[in-house]
């Protein structure tokens, strides 16, 4: 499933217009956004938790000539599911 398709099927279930789905969407997903860039977690409970970790620096490989390269410390978004995604995918 896609944006668009994700943003049909809400409006659909939620029966409004697919414009209104589609802000919807995209002022949850900036909000999460907004929250994870400050350092916060977000958490919706039965589905899952957002949150950002450090990974460390390490050394790696370039994949076109071989050589060895160091790869620089950076932050992630990190996704756990919830009980409820987890036994629904099951």
């Amino acid at each position: 499933m896609n944006k668009g398709e994700l943003i049909e099927t809400v409006a659909k279930n939620a029966k409004i217009s697919k414009a209104a789905a589609g802000k919807a969407l995209g002022c949850t997903l900036d909000a999460i956004s907004k929250s994870l860039k400050k350092g916060d977690k977000v958490t919706l409970i039965g589905f899952g938790t957002f949150s950002v970790t450090k990974r460390k620096a390490r050394n790696g490989r370039n994949p076109q000539t071989g050589k060895p390269m160091k790869i620089k410390a950076k932050k992630v978004a990190k996704f756990k599911p919830g009980s409820k995604l987890a036994k629904a995918v099951k």
